[in-house]
C-alpha cells in the first residue's frame, strides 16, 4: 500500500485528500492519503520519524516556502519560483521538492486568456503567488503584485482607475473570502471591473467567492481555483510516479 498525504496547518477542508482518495478508488490504485497537520514546520520531523514509508507529499499554506530548508534537493523551477508544494520521497531516502502550482495556474487561466490580456495584478505575495507570477511569465503577460503595504508592490490604494484599466488580469492569492468567510474579498476597486477583465481566485470553497461574484455583476470573466487544483494534482502525481 503506498502512502501519501498533504502538509500543512488547519487543513481539514483540504481539496487534496478528497480528491486523491476518490482518484485511488476510481483507478484502483492501492494507496492511502492523509493529512499531516502541523501547527509547527519543527513537527515536520517527526513525522518524517513515524512514517518511514511515505512515498510524497503536498505542501499548502503556510509552509510552501518554508518547507525548502528540510529538503535534499530542489528542483530548478521550483528554486527559481521559491515555494515548493510537492514532495517526492527517492529511493535513496532523499527529499525533493517540486512546484506543481505553477502548472496547474498555467493550464486553468490559458482557456481564458484573449489577446488584450497582456497585463496581470496578483494580489499577496505569499507562496501561491510565486507560482502564478512565473506561470504568467511564460505566458508573456506583464505581472505586478498588490499587497497591504507598498514598497516594491502596488498598494491597494495605488488601484486607480488607469492602472485597473491597463491590468486587465486579477489573480487573487489571498486567503480572502474562504469559506467561512464568504463575504470577504480583497480591497480592490470593484466598481472598475469591465468585460475586458478576466479575474481567477486561486479560492476553490466557495465555488463563487465574493470577488468573483461581484466581478461578474460588472461583466468580467471569472474563474476559480478548482481546475488549477485538478491539474497541479494530477502533475503531483505524475512526479511521485516517475
Amino acid at each position: 500500500m503506498l502512502r501519501f498525504g498533504l502538509l500543512g496547518r488547519n487543513i481539514s477542508y483540504s481539496f487534496s485528500r478528497g480528491y486523491f482518495s476518490e482518484k485511488f478508488s476510481r483507478e484502483g490504485i492501492s494507496a492511502t492519503y492523509e493529512n499531516f497537520d502541523l501547527q509547527e514546520l519543527s513537527q515536520f520531523s517527526e513525522v518524517l520519524k513515524k512514517n518511514p514509508d511515505l512515498k510524497g507529499l503536498n505542501v499548502t499554506i503556510p509552509y510552501k516556502e518554508q518547507i525548502i530548508p528540510f529538503l535534499d534537493e530542489l528542483d530548478p523551477v521550483a528554486a527559481e519560483i521559491g515555494a515548493v508544494n510537492t514532495i517526492k520521497f527517492t529511493e535513496d531516502h532523499k527529499l525533493v521538492g517540486f512546484n506543481t502550482d505553477h502548472f496547474g495556474f498555467a493550464e486553468a487561466i490559458r482557456p481564458h486568456l484573449k489577446p488584450h490580456h497582456k497585463k496581470a495584478l496578483i494580489l499577496g505575495t505569499g507562496g501561491a503567488s510565486k507560482a502564478v507570477h512565473y506561470a504568467l511569465k511564460t505566458l508573456d503577460i506583464n505581472v505586478h503584485f498588490v499587497s497591504r503595504s507598498a514598497g516594491k508592490n502596488f498598494s491597494y490604494e495605488d488601484l486607480g482607475k488607469t492602472l485597473f484599466s491597463e491590468h486587465t488580469v486579477i489573480v487573487n492569492c489571498t486567503p480572502l473570502g474562504t469559506f467561512p468567510n464568504t463575504d470577504q474579498y480583497p480591497p480592490v476597486p470593484v466598481q472598475l471591473f469591465t468585460s475586458q477583465h478576466l479575474v481567477f481566485d486561486l479560492i476553490y470553497n466557495p465555488p463563487q467567492t465574493k470577488l468573483m461574484e461581484l466581478a461578474r455583476k460588472k461583466g468580467a470573466t471569472a474563474v476559480n481555483g478548482q481546475k488549477m487544483l485538478e491539474f497541479q494534482a494530477e502533475k503531483a502525481w505524475e512526479i511521485w510516479n516517475s
